[in-house]
């Protein structure tokens, strides 16, 4: 008996999907055992310095070189060696990728990677678009964003990401993930990517906590104690 295919998700199942997911960032719902990145992070060195690609850098499928791809473009980072493809190297140092964009995606708490197949779909159809638009050449051998020079790409996130483009929302929240992954870790316990000397919170010098694992400030960050609180303030921190 032949089955028929699963449906695609629909536009608005990958933005309830995708709004869900960030709210479960924010709120701290995920656990540190569910990372599937919860393990020590290698050095941050170009292969392509020393010649050699790794296996565990094989190319990437296409859905996760298109997510790649957005994530860089959000994030730019240096290149992991020499015929990366995804990442544009456009900048020194560490970007969204090497902090862990693609392994957030696919947390299992967040519930949104069979989503991300649809989602590079999206991606790449806009691309092809751009391309066409734009009189861009695609190599037929990648996927059409990976494909597009980093400043084509740069061009198309602005079209995606203007207020009032199609499915801005969507492409709002992708590149929140992007962020999220280089600027907090998210994919990770804090103490545990500290540790591990995760590549974003090592560049933008994320402090260490204390000997017990906990982060304590006890110099004012402007210099001076503020003011105190008034005696009437809420609990929920709320003038009366």
């Amino acid at each position: 008996m032949l089955r028929e295919p699963p449906a695609r998700p629909t536009r608005r199942r990958l933005l309830v999907g995708l709004t869900a997911a960030v709210a479960a960032l924010r709120a701290g719902e995920l656990t540190a055992e569910a990372a599937p990145s919860a393990r020590p992070v290698p050095e941050q060195v170009p292969v392509a310095r020393a010649g050699l690609l790794p296996a565990s850098l094989a190319l990437p499928d296409p859905t996760t070189a298109t997510l790649e791809a957005f994530a860089d473009t959000m994030v730019p980072g240096e290149k992991r060696y020499g015929g990366d493809v995804a990442i544009a190297g456009a900048a020194p140092g560490p970007g969204a990728v090497q902090a862990g964009a693609v392994e957030l995606l696919n947390l299992p708490d967040l519930g949104i990677g069979v989503l991300l197949p649809e989602l590079a779909l999206l991606l790449n159809a806009r691309a092809l678009a751009y391309a066409a638009t734009h009189g861009r050449v695609l190599l037929p051998t990648q996927p059409p964003f990976v494909a597009l020079r980093f400043t084509d790409r740069t061009a198309l996130a602005g079209e995606l990401l203007t207020p009032g483009a199609p499915d801005r929302q969507l492409y709002v929240l992708l590149a929140l993930f992007a962020a999220a992954a280089f600027d907090t870790a998210a994919h990770l316990h804090t103490a545990a990517a500290i540790r591990q000397r995760h590549p974003g919170l090592a560049w933008i010098g994320f402090p260490a906590p204390d000997a017990d694992g906990l982060w304590r400030f006890p110099d004012y960050s402007y210099g001076r104690r503020l003011a105190s609180e008034h005696p009437l303030t809420t609990p929920g921190g709320h003038p009366a």
